[in-house]
């Protein structure tokens, strides 16, 4: 495949704003080479590209981001819970009754189908332009290829992504925890995990609020 350009740029013009022809030439890129691997994307005219593949296509798109795409500029990786927290939320009130909560699991841009999700950020330097791509990772096996044979520097974030989350990342040479114990249990960024300490003692931005001054509690002035 030819790297990807960009036809409605000027040919000297470098410091050109990415247009959204380029960013549809990105999505068929993708889709060209993965076929039905690309599950979904999303355009935000004159903003942004988001797209979502299978959980089977994660590393090959990541090469062609790297290959086709020119992506050349490794941002992060990481991963996110949609679960709705069972908790609540830090920054409500323990003394009022719990709201009703919504428990219904929503996946944001380009959709999905499971608990949880790994995504990336990567950049084509050159034509200042960026791409988030995500996938599923499976509910009953949470795993996904690493991205390290693509962009070495995945290896920190994937370590993280593992300790924090519990994702496994098939092929990475090391997934020891960098901030636990190895015999911690438990994954503190799942939203089903409990944070012992909201749990105790309530987010501090609730606690202890003071009147402002002229406000009726102080001056005990008519409504």
């Amino acid at each position: 495949m030819a790297p990807l350009s960009d036809e409605t740029a000027p040919l000297n013009d470098t410091l050109a704003l990415p247009g959204d022809a380029l960013r549809e030439g990105v999505v068929q890129a993708l889709r060209d080479a993965l076929g039905e691997g690309l599950l979904d994307s999303l355009i935000k005219p004159n903003d942004d590209v988001w797209v979502r593949v299978s959980t089977e296509a994660w590393r090959e798109a990541g090469l062609v981001l790297r290959d086709t795409v020119g992506c050349d500029h490794f941002g992060f990786l990481s991963a996110i819970d949609w679960l709705p927290s069972p908790f609540g939320r830090g920054e409500d009130d323990p003394t009022a009754p719990a709201p009703e909560r919504d428990t219904e699991i929503k996946q944001g841009y380009t959709g999905g189908s499971t608990r949880m999700q790994v995504f990336a950020r990567v950049t084509n330097i050159s034509k200042h332009f960026g791409v988030t791509i995500k996938a599923d990772v499976p509910d009953h096996e949470p795993a996904v290829d690493s991205w390290i044979p693509v962009y070495a520097g995945a290896n920190w974030h994937e370590r993280e992504c593992h300790e924090m989350f519990g994702i496994g990342f098939n092929g990475h040479p090391d997934l020891r925890n960098m901030y636990l114990p190895m015999d911690f249990e438990g994954h503190p960024m799942r939203k089903d995990f409990p944070l012992l300490a909201r749990l105790v003692k309530p987010w501090p931005g609730i606690a202890d609020v003071e009147p402002l001054p002229g406000d009726d509690a102080e001056d005990g002035g008519d409504a």
